[in-house]
C-alpha cells in the first residue's frame, strides 16, 4: 500500500517575509487534507534507470536509510535528466528539515505537510540556513508512506511520477536543491500496524 501528497510554497525574504500556500490537486485549501492514492498500472515504466541507483529496491531498515534516501534522490535525478532538466543538488539544510519531518509525522502519529503546531514546509525551511543572503525561496514538499515490498524508492517515486500533482513537483525546473529523509516506520494512523517506510523530500530554489 501507498499513500502520498504533494504541497508548494513560496515566499519573498525582502520587507517581511511573507507566505503564500498551494495545494496542488487542483483545490484552493490546505495540502494537510489532500491525500493521493496510488495507482500501480499508472506508475508503468517511470523508473527506467533504477538499476543505476544502487538501494532503489531495498526496503528500507534502520541501517539502511540513508542509503535509500540517497536512491530516492537518484531515481527523482535520472527522471529529471530524462525530462532534459538539470539534477537537483542534495542540501543538508533541506535535509534536516525533511528528516525531522519524517520522525515528527513517525513520533506524533500523522500524516501531513502541516505540523499539530503549525509549522509548514515553509516556516520550517525558512528557520534554516537555507534562506541565508537569499532575497526569495521557493519550498516544495512531497511526502509518501508504503508498506511491504511497496515500502522501496522505487516504488516511492514511481507512485509519485504516477500522479500528475507529485509529478509536476518533480519536473518542476526552477527547483535546484533537494533534502531527502526515509523512516523505516510508518504513522500508525494511516498504517493500522503495517511494517514500512516513510518518505520526505523537499524541494528548494534560492534567489539572490
Amino acid at each position: 500500500m501507498l499513500r502520498s501528497f504533494p504541497c508548494k510554497y513560496s515566499c519573498t525574504l525582502l520587507e517581511r517575509t511573507r507566505r503564500t500556500g498551494r495545494a496542488l490537486l487542483g483545490v484552493a485549501v490546505s495540502c494537510a487534507l489532500l491525500v493521493a492514492a496510488f495507482s500501480g498500472a499508472a506508475a508503468g515504466t517511470a523508473i527506467a534507470a533504477r538499476s543505476s541507483c544502487g538501494a532503489a529496491d531495498l526496503r528500507p531498515s534502520a541501517g539502511d536509510a540513508a542509503r535509500v534516501a540517497s536512491a530516492t534522490l537518484c531515481l527523482v535525478d535520472r527522471l529529471r535528466a530524462a525530462h532534459h532538466l538539470r539534477p537537483l543538488q542534495a542540501n543538508r539544510a533541506l535535509g534536516k528539515v525533511a528528516a525531522s519531518q519524517v520522525a515528527t509525522m513517525i513520533r506524533k502519529d500523522y500524516f501531513a505537510d502541516v505540523r499539530p503546531s503549525g509549522q509548514t514546509p515553509m516556516s520550517l525551511v525558512a528557520a534554516t540556513s537555507y534562506k541565508s543572503h537569499a532575497s526569495a525561496i521557493s519550498v516544495a514538499e512531497t511526502l509518501a508512506w508504503g508498506t511491504g515490498p511497496d515500502a522501496t524508492a522505487a516504488r516511492i517515486v514511481a507512485q509519485w511520477m504516477a500522479s500528475p500533482p507529485h509529478r509536476e513537483l518533480i519536473l518542476a525546473g526552477e527547483f535546484r536543491d533537494a533534502g531527502v529523509a526515509v523512516m523505516p516506520a510508518v504513522p500508525s494512523v494511516v498504517a493500522r500496524g503495517k511494517h514500512g517506510a516513510t518518505y520526505a523530500i523537499e524541494l528548494g530554489a534560492r534567489w539572490f
